[in-house]
């Protein structure tokens, strides 16, 4: 689309051209879900839970009201409760950190190495103490983590392993899926997620029945018979609507998936003489590309040419979690991250998605190559 200002307009994510796509097979599954006498804790819940667990490998999927709902409820039935510490990312979204304190625990935050979250695993292992319960590492961007050596330091110190997937889905490392090597995964179907509810939603997907059975349980206000209550449980249940049109969506993931990869390599391709640091992918892994986030020291410059050249953009993310004014005057504050400040300084996420066309990846293409700082 252009404007009168002659620019064809790009946006950052186009979600009414991705249910365009799907229209009929979700209004289908809708209606199936208002014709039915269950809209929670169904069959279309356990059905997605089924292919979900299947997707990535894992035993079990347990569906649960969110993203941050399925850390915490991850966390606490691997034992992880106050006063315990968990290692964290320095550059995450929030919820990483927010999951741990909702739970009474410390969040004690390794700096990274890159804007993918990369973790120098000798760092993580210095980080560890006597009151470090868990890991928690983040696939940032839907970049994934090795987990190797991070459960090696686990295994070494009697610790469990988290990992948050919430921007990982269809990312694998080495062949294998993300989301059954952890002790238990947790991941989020925010809209915008690249398997993405039309509301909130989040899973733990595990291969250990019972962290399964426990989530399953606090999930349901810690109850596993009806109206009797084993411990202090949570209302997160990810309810039968959404589960139906998760289960419409995950039969385009594939598809979707490889349209992103696509659009990354252009991108690598048409942007590899700018003066931008780019994503770096390892070798045996192949990333989700949830988003696609470049870095440079001149990023409020570029976003505004950009802006101003009909190319939507976003920051992910312009304040570091130490740096968020909840954690204000508290430890939290002072922590010395570097390289968090500068990322938060310094990336920028470029359009992506399964529905952006070659026209509007060259539009973002010539619009980023014509920048000069």
């Amino acid at each position: 689309m252009s404007t009168a200002t002659g620019h064809h307009q790009v946006a950052f994510l186009d979600l009414q051209a991705l249910h365009r796509e799907m229209h009929e097979e979700l209004t289908a599954a809708a209606a199936a879900v208002i014709g039915s006498d269950r809209v929670l804790l169904g069959p279309r819940l356990t059905a997605f839970e089924a292919s979900w667990a299947a997707q990535v490998g894992a035993r079990e999927a347990v569906g649960v009201g969110s993203g941050l709902d399925a850390l915490v409820l991850a966390l606490r039935a691997l034992g992880v409760g106050p006063g315990a510490e968990v290692v964290v990312p320095s550059h995450t979204f929030v919820a990483t950190w927010l999951a741990v304190l909702h739970l009474g625990a410390v969040p004690v935050a390794v700096d990274v190495e890159s804007a993918t979250g990369t973790w120098d695993p000798a760092a993580v292992a210095a980080a560890v103490g006597p009151r470090t319960r868990a890991l928690l590492p983040v696939h940032m961007y839907g970049h994934p983590v090795d987990l190797a050596p991070l459960l090696d330091i686990a295994d070494r110190h009697g610790l469990v392993l988290v990992d948050d997937a919430a921007q990982a889905h269809g990312a694998r490392t080495r062949g294998v899926p993300v989301g059954a090597d952890g002790h238990a995964t947790a991941w989020s179907f925010y809209p915008g997620k690249n398997l993405g509810a039309l509301g909130d939603g989040g899973a733990v997907t595990t291969s250990d029945t019972d962290v399964a059975a426990r989530v399953r349980s606090l999930r349901n206000y810690g109850s596993r018979v009806k109206y009797v209550h084993d411990e202090v449980g949570y209302n997160s249940r990810l309810d039968e609507l959404q589960a139906a049109l998760l289960e419409v969506k995950l039969r385009h993931l594939a598809v979707h998936q490889a349209r992103r990869v696509a659009v990354a390599a252009a991108y690598a391709d048409g942007l590899a003489d700018c003066d931008l640091e780019l994503p770096v992918v390892p070798v045996g892994t192949e990333p989700a590309w949830h988003l696609y986030v470049v870095r440079t020291p001149h990023r409020d410059a570029l976003q505004q040419h950009l802006a101003a050249r009909g190319v939507q953009t976003l920051v992910h993310y312009p304040v570091p979690c130490h740096r968020q004014p909840a954690f204000a005057g508290t430890p939290l504050a002072r922590q010395h991250l570097p390289v968090a400040d500068a990322l938060a300084a310094q990336v920028l996420s470029l359009p992506m998605g399964p529905h952006l066309s070659a026209t509007d990846r060259d539009t973002v293409i010539d619009a980023v190559r014509s920048f000069r700082p």
